[in-house]
């Protein structure tokens, strides 16, 4: 089973960035505050991307990677994962 990283727009426009191995069941979480304390503070609005990765040490790495970019540039990563699956 494949575990994804994915990219939450909040109500404020930041973008939280987490990993889970089902990206619906998980967003759902954070909108009913069971999600990370940050998610708590700002409530998602939506899903903007989710990527698989193949185990869960390789979505670890790509989310640490994501949350060193900026919001801009997160934006366009999920902005490209879009287009990649149009």
């Amino acid at each position: 089973m494949s575990w994804f990283v994915y990219l939450l727009e909040c109500t404020d426009g930041s973008i939280y960035t987490g990993i889970a191995r089902d990206v619906e069941k998980r967003f759902i979480a954070h909108q009913q505050g069971k999600g990370a304390r940050y998610t708590r503070s700002h409530p998602p609005l939506r899903v903007l991307a989710s990527e698989s990765w193949p185990d869960r040490g390789a979505a670890l790495r790509a989310e640490w990677r994501l949350k060193q970019l900026t919001p801009q540039a997160k934006r366009a990563y999920a902005a490209s994962l879009a287009r990649a699956d149009a």
